[in-house]
Protein backbone atom coordinates (compact mmCIF):
# COMPACT_ATOMS: atom_id res chain seq x y z
CA UNK A 1 0.00 0.00 0.00
CA UNK A 2 1.17 3.53 -0.79
CA UNK A 3 0.41 6.37 1.62
CA UNK A 4 0.43 9.90 0.26
CA UNK A 5 0.87 12.79 2.69
CA UNK A 6 0.57 16.18 1.10
CA UNK A 7 0.41 19.67 2.50
CA UNK A 8 -0.01 23.10 1.06
CA UNK A 9 -0.14 26.57 2.57
CA UNK A 10 -2.98 28.52 0.96
CA UNK A 11 -3.16 32.30 0.69
CA UNK A 12 -5.82 33.62 3.09
CA UNK A 13 -7.89 35.19 0.31
CA UNK A 14 -7.98 31.86 -1.56
CA UNK A 15 -8.81 29.40 1.22
CA UNK A 16 -12.51 28.98 0.41
CA UNK A 17 -11.77 28.26 -3.26
CA UNK A 18 -8.89 25.93 -2.36
CA UNK A 19 -11.15 23.98 -0.01
CA UNK A 20 -13.87 23.75 -2.68
CA UNK A 21 -11.60 22.42 -5.42
CA UNK A 22 -9.86 20.09 -2.93
CA UNK A 23 -13.19 18.58 -1.84
CA UNK A 24 -14.12 18.01 -5.51
CA UNK A 25 -10.73 16.41 -6.16
CA UNK A 26 -11.11 14.09 -3.16
CA UNK A 27 -14.59 12.94 -4.22
CA UNK A 28 -13.43 12.30 -7.79
CA UNK A 29 -10.27 10.49 -6.66
CA UNK A 30 -12.17 8.12 -4.37
CA UNK A 31 -13.84 6.67 -7.48
CA UNK A 32 -10.55 5.78 -9.17
CA UNK A 33 -9.38 2.16 -9.31
CA UNK A 34 -6.93 1.41 -6.51
CA UNK A 35 -7.93 4.34 -4.28
CA UNK A 36 -8.43 2.92 -0.78
CA UNK A 37 -9.01 6.29 0.88
CA UNK A 38 -8.56 9.95 0.06
CA UNK A 39 -9.19 12.93 2.34
CA UNK A 40 -8.29 16.57 2.88
CA UNK A 41 -8.18 18.32 6.24
CA UNK A 42 -7.54 21.85 7.43
CA UNK A 43 -4.78 21.88 10.04
CA UNK A 44 -6.38 23.31 13.21
CA UNK A 45 -2.99 24.60 14.40
CA UNK A 46 -1.92 26.18 11.11
CA UNK A 47 -4.62 28.36 9.52
CA UNK A 48 -4.47 28.10 5.75
CA UNK A 49 -2.73 24.71 5.68
CA UNK A 50 -4.50 21.90 3.85
CA UNK A 51 -3.33 18.36 4.52
CA UNK A 52 -4.05 15.47 2.15
CA UNK A 53 -4.01 11.86 3.36
CA UNK A 54 -4.41 9.14 0.76
CA UNK A 55 -4.06 5.36 0.58
CA UNK A 56 -3.48 3.64 -2.75
CA UNK A 57 -3.41 -0.10 -3.44
CA UNK A 58 -0.26 0.08 -5.58
CA UNK A 59 2.36 2.23 -7.25
CA UNK A 60 0.55 1.69 -10.54
CA UNK A 61 -2.79 2.93 -9.17
CA UNK A 62 -1.11 6.07 -7.83
CA UNK A 63 0.79 6.62 -11.08
CA UNK A 64 -2.49 6.41 -13.01
CA UNK A 65 -4.10 8.86 -10.55
CA UNK A 66 -1.33 11.39 -11.17
CA UNK A 67 -1.91 11.00 -14.95
CA UNK A 68 -5.65 11.73 -14.84
CA UNK A 69 -6.19 15.09 -16.60
CA UNK A 70 -8.42 16.32 -13.75
CA UNK A 71 -5.68 15.52 -11.22
CA UNK A 72 -3.13 17.47 -13.26
CA UNK A 73 -5.53 20.43 -13.51
CA UNK A 74 -6.24 20.28 -9.79
CA UNK A 75 -2.53 20.33 -8.88
CA UNK A 76 -1.89 23.27 -11.18
CA UNK A 77 -4.89 25.21 -9.85
CA UNK A 78 -4.05 24.52 -6.19
CA UNK A 79 -0.43 25.57 -6.77
CA UNK A 80 -1.63 28.95 -8.03
CA UNK A 81 -3.56 29.46 -4.76
CA UNK A 82 -0.61 28.50 -2.57
CA UNK A 83 1.66 30.85 -0.66
CA UNK A 84 4.53 28.35 -0.89
CA UNK A 85 5.42 25.24 -2.83
CA UNK A 86 3.20 22.22 -1.96
CA UNK A 87 4.90 19.18 -0.41
CA UNK A 88 4.07 15.55 -1.25
CA UNK A 89 5.52 12.53 0.53
CA UNK A 90 5.01 8.94 -0.63
CA UNK A 91 5.37 6.18 1.95
CA UNK A 92 5.35 2.42 1.42
CA UNK A 93 3.17 0.84 4.12
CA UNK A 94 2.31 -2.62 5.39
CA UNK A 95 -0.97 -3.08 7.20
CA UNK A 96 -0.76 -5.06 10.42
CA UNK A 97 -3.54 -6.35 12.67
CA UNK A 98 -4.56 -4.14 15.56
CA UNK A 99 -3.00 -5.51 18.77
CA UNK A 100 -5.34 -7.47 21.03
CA UNK A 101 -6.02 -5.94 24.39
CA UNK A 102 -5.11 -2.46 23.24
Amino acid sequence: MIIVLGRVEIRADCLALAREISDEHVKRSRLEPGCLSHAVYEDPDRPGRLVFVEEWASDLALKRHFEVPESIEFAQHLSRLASSRPVIRLLQATEIPFPRGA
